[in-house]
C-alpha cells in the first residue's frame, strides 16, 4: 500500500527547498530509496546526521615544509602505479586475489540496494548502546510525505523501533530506524558477530555494603538530566590553541609530568567525595532557586 501525499500535510523547516531541490543550509542526500514494513513503501532521503571535529593533518617534508602526498606503489617492487590503472580488489587466498568491477556490483540485487526493508520492530531499550555506529536523518520525497509522517506518529506512539537491513555504499548494514525530533533517524549497528565479547576480570573481590552504598551515593550526587550542549572536545580546542600560538611564534607551555598514582584508602576516598559533591549540589540548588 502506497500512501499519497496529504494536501493539509504540514511542511517541516527542512523542507523547505530551493529552486535546485536543495536547502541551502542541507547537504545534498548520501542515498535515495524507500523504507518497506508489510505492503507500505515510504520514499526518503538520507543525510549524514552527524559531522567529524577530528584535526586532520598532512604529511609534509620536514626540510621546508612543503605537503608530501600519497603515492601508490606496488608492494613487490616499489614502483609508482597510475590512479586508472589501480583496481578494488579481495584477498581469496593468501597471494591470490579477485579483481571486483563496479559491473560486478550490477549484478547484485538492485531492490536490496534501494530499500530499508524493517524486519522487526523492538523497544529502544532492548537495544545495547554497543551495537550502534553512524547516525542518518532520513526525509521524504516528494510525494512521501504523509506515508512518512504516519510512520513516525506509528513509531513514536508504539514506542518502538524499526531493525531493518539497508545496503550503503556497497556494504549491508543492520540498522535502527526510530523518530527524533520530529524525524526519521537511520542508526547503522553492529551484527552480532562484529561485537566483540569482552575479557573476564580476573580475581575474586569481596565488596563490603558500605562501599557499594557509599558508591552509590556518589553516583546519585553528580547524576544530572543530560545535555549533550553542556559537553564539548576540550582536547580540540587545546591543540588548536597550541597550533596557532606556534604559528604566531609564540611560547609554548612546558609540558606536564604526569605524577604517579599514589595508594589511598577507598572507603576513604569515597566519603570524600560524597561530601564535596553533596556541596556542589547544595550550591547547584540555590543557583537553581535563585534563578
Amino acid at each position: 500500500m502506497y500512501l499519497p501525499r496529504a494536501p493539509d500535510s504540514q511542511t517541516h523547516p527542512v523542507f523547505e527547498r530551493r529552486q535546485d531541490g536543495y536547502d541551502a543550509r542541507m547537504p545534498r542526500p548520501i542515498w535515495s530509496g524507500t523504507i518497506s514494513f508489510g505492503l507500505v513503501t515510504v520514499p526518503v532521503r538520507m543525510f549524514s546526521a552527524t559531522e567529524s571535529k577530528e584535526l586532520r593533518f598532512h604529511f609534509l617534508d620536514k626540510r621546508d615544509l612543503q605537503p608530501v602526498g600519497y603515492d601508490k606503489v606496488r608492494r613487490d617492487s616499489g614502483k609508482h602505479v597510475d590512479k586508472e590503472d589501480i583496481v578494488r580488489g579481495f584477498e581469496v587466498e593468501k597471494g591470490r586475489y579477485v579483481p571486483l568491477e563496479d559491473e560486478d556490483l550490477d549484478r547484485l540485487d538492485v531492490e536490496l540496494t534501494r530499500a530499508i526493508e524493517i524486519c522487526d520492530f523492538v523497544g529502544l531499550d532492548e537495544i545495547d548502546p554497543v551495537y550502534f555506529r553512524k547516525a542518518y536523518h532520513l526525509l521524504p520525497q516528494d510525494g512521501g510525505e504523509k506515508a512518512y509522517r504516519l510512520l513516525v506518529r506509528a513509531l513514536e506512539e508504539t514506542e518502538k523501533v524499526g531493525i531493518a537491513k539497508v545496503v550503503i555504499r556497497n556494504k549491508q548494514h543492520l540498522a535502527a530506524l526510530r523518530p527524533w525530533e520530529g524525524i526519521l533517524l537511520l542508526e547503522t549497528m553492529y551484527y552480532a558477530d562484529e561485537v566483540r565479547q569482552p575479557e573476564k576480570v580476573d580475581g575474586e573481590v569481596r565488596l563490603r555494603k558500605p562501599e557499594v552504598e557509599m558508591a552509590k551515593s556518589l553516583v546519585e550526587n553528580l547524576s544530572e538530566p543530560f545535555k549533550p550542549e553542556k559537553y564539548d572536545d576540550t582536547y580540540r580546542k587545546e591543540l588548536l590553541g597550541l597550533l596557532r600560538a606556534k604559528a604566531e611564534g609564540e611560547p609554548l607551555p612546558e609540558p606536564q609530568e604526569e605524577e604517579g598514582g599514589e595508594v589511598v584508602d577507598l572507603m576513604a576516598a569515597l566519603r570524600e567525595s560524597v561530601e564535596r559533591t553533596k556541596k556542589k549540589g547544595r550550591s547547584r540548588s540555590r543557583a537553581k532557586k535563585a534563578s
